[in-house]
């Protein structure tokens, strides 16, 4: 089994045995996560498709098993389903465990230096592909959500998502290099601010936050709809 295959299989693994516990009974929230990350994940799998094939990122085969979904490696199209399911996991579990943890104040700090880090950033570095799409991405989709709706899981999402980083380093650390010769994804220095965490591109932060915030918007409006659906019958 490939490097790149093994991370996805352990990244999945534990959020997977656990989905059946007690508190979480994250498997009864199948029904909708499971839609929200095919359509959002698929979207990310068509963006990645054409960003590798201008250059903007690509793939070393010597971590690969070979087999690809147009110029994609498998193990990338998987990384867009089981990363999302793992991160919303731990969500649920913050959700689960903290039901009365709302911190308002936070949210609406860390909501307001996000977005506006997002917009100056993208700004600055507009010529630069990845970076552009992925803050203005972040950056908008945020602002339009938390200040045009303000939903009150929001909080549970910042708070999720924070903790996340923590795997997200793990991971993402390994595929960009940091415990190999070469990188598994290399980047194309010309498309990035060239700020880096260890050895990961800053971007990728903002890049997990679209599409994990993507992901529980649409989640958590089909279990809306679930409910409504289940209160009118």
């Amino acid at each position: 089994m490939s490097l790149y295959l093994w991370i996805n299989v352990l990244s999945i693994a534990g959020p997977l045995l656990l989905s059946f516990d007690k508190k979480v009974h994250f498997y009864t929230h199948w029904k909708t996560l499971f839609p929200a990350i095919l359509i959002i994940g698929s979207v990310f799998v068509a963006w990645d498709i054409y960003f590798t094939d201008i250059g903007v990122w690509g793939f070393n085969p010597d971590y690969l098993t070979g087999i690809s979904f147009f110029n994609l490696p498998i193990e990338e199209c998987l990384f867009f389903f089981t990363i999302p399911y793992s991160s919303v996991f731990i969500y649920e579990v913050v959700k689960a465990y903290f039901p009365k943890f709302r911190p308002a104040k936070f949210s609406y700090f860390f909501s307001l230096i996000f977005t506006i880090a997002c917009f100056v950033l993208a700004t600055i570095h507009y010529d630069n592909w990845y970076t552009s799409v992925a803050l203005y991405g972040a950056g908008i989709v945020n602002w339009v959500v938390y200040y045009g709706f303000t939903p009150k899981w929001y909080p549970y999402f910042i708070v999720g998502f924070l903790i996340t980083q923590i795997p997200f380093l793990i991971v993402n650390g390994v595929l960009t290099g940091i415990a190999t010769e070469d990188p598994v994804v290399w980047y194309n220095p010309e498309e990035i601010m060239g700020f880096r965490i260890f050895s990961i591109p800053v971007e990728d932060v903002f890049y997990n936050f679209l599409m994990l915030f993507s992901i529980v918007i649409i989640h958590e409006y089909l279990k809306n709809l679930w409910s409504q659906n289940i209160k009118i019958t």
